[in-house]
């Protein structure tokens, strides 16, 4: 990787993987979708993520984790977005998602734009699929989007308590997971985890490898560093919050590999890419490491 960037990139070919996939084929598909009854369309998507990173800069991560988590679950449809009804089960209270998933507001926000400069044309899908891109377009990078995917007016909890991976998974279940959305077990499984590089995560979710995990432990220098800001009986402080990636915690780069050589990597389901005895994704893992 020549640039801190081109695992980015990566994600975004996987994630457009994830996109082409579902129910319009690829050769449907195309950039210039919105070029004349709506074409600002970029630019009033990152601008509203631009008014809103000036008082929460890490929304972008935040809206990336928010595509990921839409896109295990019957495709790219945002489907995410849907609130419960009295005939339907949304799909934002399963664990996965529930006090963790955030950016709604946001997405709120850009879809109000949108319908005052093009009313009832931009499908909400497209406001998601660029707020993913604009972290790349911030980064100075280029990449195109593929329009025309329609909204989802269902959602699915039971796939989305089925398909989303867990924080405590082992890579076997992991590998399940990206087996059901047609992804590589192995290639884009490591890099797809690579965007924890700048996330965070709640103490209900490594505890576990804080206070009890002898297959998987943390380096003991951290982990001193992690039991005070979690308790070991997680009382009052499941939600409380801390960066993914301790060593550059706001740069999209290759540390978050690093760290697994290291045993720094908060989550159960980072660390078995590493430290699962004899697995595939060590190899790919080192290759990161090592560019």
């Amino acid at each position: 990787m020549n640039h801190p960037c081109s695992l980015l990139m990566v994600v975004a070919v996987l994630v457009y993987a994830i996109l082409v996939g579902g129910q319009l084929g690829y050769a449907q598909l195309t950039p210039t979708f919105y070029g004349q009854n709506c074409p600002n369309v970029s630019f009033l998507i990152r601008e509203v993520i631009q008014e809103a990173m000036l008082t929460d800069p890490r929304i972008d991560a935040s809206l990336i984790r928010l595509h990921f988590h839409d896109c295990f679950v019957n495709g790219c449809d945002t489907s995410i977005l849907l609130d419960t009804t009295n005939t339907m089960k949304g799909e934002k209270e399963v664990l996965g998602n529930k006090n963790s998933a955030r950016g709604f507001d946001v997405v709120d926000k850009m879809k109000a734009r949108l319908e005052t400069e093009c009313p009832g044309t931009v499908y909400v899908t497209i406001i998601i699929l660029y707020s993913f891109t604009n972290v790349i377009k911030v980064a100075g990078r280029r990449s195109t989007n593929l329009l025309r995917r329609r909204d989802s007016l269902t959602a699915n909890r039971t796939q989305a308590n089925i398909n989303l991976p867990s924080p405590f998974a082992s890579l076997d279940e992991l590998k399940a997971n990206f087996t059901a959305v047609g992804l590589n077990t192995t290639t884009d499984l490591v890099v797809l985890s690579g965007a924890h590089s700048f996330r965070e995560a709640q103490c209900r979710t490594f505890r576990g490898r804080i206070y009890n995990s002898p297959e998987l432990p943390l380096n003991s220098t951290y982990n001193a560093t992690l039991s005070k800001i979690c308790s070991q009986n997680g009382t009052t402080d499941d939600n409380l919050r801390t960066q993914l990636d301790s060593t550059t915690p706001n740069v999209f780069d290759n540390k978050y590999f690093s760290n697994l050589q290291f045993a720094r990597d908060l989550l159960e389901s980072d660390q078995v890419l590493f430290s699962t005895p004899d697995a595939d994704t060590i190899e790919i893992v080192n290759n990161f490491i090592a560019n």
